[in-house]
């Protein structure tokens, strides 16, 4: 097995890449209580169309897929569901889907093995038929119209519109409700057959094990399958500009909610070394803009422009790439507003070398931390292999951040004709 090892927080990962070509990272976490385990397929909500390896069939999908066929992974032919049997023996279970992948997880202090048994065969031996199908449409429709009814989940969409024009992150993970009526078994075994290849999938597990022999409990375990080749995936041109500068519905809020960002154009064109380099610098400037401990925020809060600490997140893939803040207002615009002349102020004048190097080892901090935490390890382990990225890379990048690079990408990507804002507001607000 291949070792990374970061030697700051003296961690190390094992990695195999099995003759099918599932890759398999074990991270030992010694006199941990718990356990886990992550199983991800590189598939999701973008991946709408695609050319299938071997036969080189070009395939366009309804909206959703990628989510319906993880909640139909867990039915078996004899009416059971591996969600309960995994329950039933203590063991806290999940699945969820992203833009750009899939995953099926448990946690669990007792019965790895048993557990690890039930996620490796209902993962492998998916169970599609007309009237399951059907069924699970009703389901999923609910569900489509709870997104509907959730205003944090449409000021995010609404988001997307503004920064994109035809990317396919715009399309609701869940897809709609006309989408979904024309998913069916062989759409969903077609999807499975190219998208849960071992080849295309990445298995994290975390805890008190000794790898090699890990190992070899999950060969153990895994269906003979052909390796094949590149998944070749279709997506519409990379856009340069955004789509438009607003958006704004209105819904059942107690208080107005904003998500401003800045779209990230140089990303794309980026090595990964770089973009988790440029990473770093975003966190230690979006806390720096508008974190606790910033002025701006100080401010506004004290005004009783902002709610709360606004949330904010770097988001970014080979076809997309943005910076968002989001939290309550009475007043976005001037949240926008105000943002807009804290950055200016930044380009002009530098960073506070004080506050910068203060927030850059909070920021270091908060990545040592996460390795306390056998599930946040594990799933952070998948994202960034999803993503090409080695996890330990952030820790050792951390150094190469200096305040002058800092300021170069808050003059690169914090522009102004780059910059969109979504706002949901009170339905009796005029």
């Amino acid at each position: 097995m291949k070792v990374i090892e970061s030697l700051k927080i003296k961690e190390k990962a094992y990695i195999e890449k099995l003759e099918n070509g599932l890759t398999v990272i074990i991270i030992p976490k010694h006199n941990a209580n718990k356990k886990y385990v992550i199983w991800g397929t590189h598939f999701g909500s973008i991946d709408n169309r695609f050319i299938m390896p071997k036969t080189e069939e070009e395939v366009f999908i309804p909206d959703g897929v990628a989510h319906f066929l993880e909640h139909k992974m867990f039915e078996q032919p004899d009416g059971t569901n591996s969600l309960d049997t995994l329950m039933a023996l203590g063991i806290d279970a999940n699945a969820y889907t992203t833009n750009d992948h899939t995953a099926y997880l448990f946690e669990c202090t007792n019965h790895f093995y048993e557990g690890l048994d039930e996620l490796m065969n209902y993962v492998q031996h998916p169970y599609f038929t007309d009237e399951n199908v059907e069924k699970e449409k009703g389901i999923i429709g609910q569900e489509i119209g709870m997104y509907d009814d959730d205003p944090g989940w449409q000021l995010y969409m609404n988001a997307m519109d503004c920064m994109y024009k035809e990317n396919p992150i715009k399309i609701d993970i869940a897809g709609t409700v006309e989408s979904i009526s024309k998913i069916t078994p062989d759409v969903l075994y077609k999807c499975y057959n190219t998208f849960y290849n071992p080849s295309n999938m990445i298995m994290v597990i975390c805890g008190d094990f000794e790898p090699e022999q890990l190992l070899e409990e999950v060969k153990k375990r895994l269906v003979k399958k052909e390796t094949q080749g590149e998944i070749k995936r279709i997506y519409p041109p990379k856009e340069d500009k955004i789509n438009k500068p607003y958006k704004e519905a209105e819904m059942e809020v107690s208080t107005p909610i904003f998500a401003i960002g800045y779209k990230d154009t140089e990303a794309l064109k980026e090595n990964r070394q770089q973009i988790v380099r440029k990473h770093i610098a975003i966190e230690i400037l979006l806390n720096m803009i508008t974190g606790k401990s910033s002025e701006l925020y100080k401010e506004l809060y004290e005004n009783g422009d902002l709610l709360s600490q606004p949330d904010f997140d770097y988001e970014f893939s080979d076809e997309y790439a943005h910076i968002l803040i989001s939290g309550q207002s009475k007043n976005p615009q001037k949240i926008q507003d105000k943002i807009k002349e804290t950055v200016e102020k930044y380009k002009n004048e530098g960073l506070d070398t004080e506050h910068f190097e203060r927030i850059k080892k909070k920021i270091y901090g908060d990545y040592v931390v996460e390795y306390n935490n056998v599930a946040d390890i594990a799933r952070m382990f998948l994202a960034d292999k999803m993503k090409q990225i080695n996890s330990f890379d952030y820790i050792e990048e951390y150094n190469s951040v200096t305040k002058e690079y800092t300021e170069e990408i808050l003059k690169n990507v914090f522009k102004s004709d780059n910059m969109i804002m979504s706002v949901i507001k009170c339905k009796t607000q005029k």
